[in-house]
C-alpha cells in the first residue's frame, strides 16, 4: 500500500510563498485521488485541495482558489503544492491523504480518505 510523507513547510512572512511535497513511497499515485488538508491551532481539520488522477480534475476551498495551486509530478509519485500570497491564516499543520477506491469525482471530507502523512507545519507570520 502507498505510504506518503510531507515536507516543504516553514515560516514565511505575509505574501510570500512556499511550495509543499507529498512524497509516495511503495507504490505510485496512479489512479487515485489526493488531496491537502490542513489543522490550525484549535481547530478541526479541513479540506484545502483534491486532484483527481482519473482525469486530473481538481478543486479547492473558496479563500485559497486563486493563491494555491495542486499538482503531481509525471511520474506519480510526488504531489505538490504551491502556495502563494500567504496569510496568517493559513498558519496551520498540512497533511496530504490519499483515496485507494479509484473512483472519479471530488471528495472534501476528511474520511474520505484512507492513507495520511504526519503533516508538516505552515507558519505564516511577520
Amino acid at each position: 500500500q502507498v505510504r506518503v510523507v510531507e515536507s516543504g513547510g516553514g515560516m514565511v512572512q505575509p505574501g510570500g510563498s512556499l511550495r509543499l511535497s507529498c512524497a509516495a513511497s511503495g507504490g505510485t499515485f496512479s489512479g487515485y485521488e489526493l488531496a491537502w488538508f490542513r489543522q490550525g491551532p484549535g481547530q478541526e481539520r479541513e479540506f484545502v485541495a483534491t486532484i483527481n488522477l482519473i482525469g486530473a480534475n481538481t478543486y479547492y476551498r473558496v479563500d485559497v482558489k486563486e493563491r494555491f495551486t495542486i499538482s503531481v509530478n509525471d511520474a506519480k509519485t510526488v504531489m505538490f503544492l504551491q502556495m502563494d500570497s500567504l496569510r496568517p491564516e493559513d498558519t496551520a499543520v498540512y497533511f496530504c491523504a490519499v483515496d485507494l477506491r479509484q473512483q472519479a469525482g471530488v471528495r472534501i471530507t476528511a474520511r474520505s480518505y484512507e492513507v495520511w502523512g504526519r503533516g508538516t507545519q505552515v507558519t505564516v507570520s511577520s
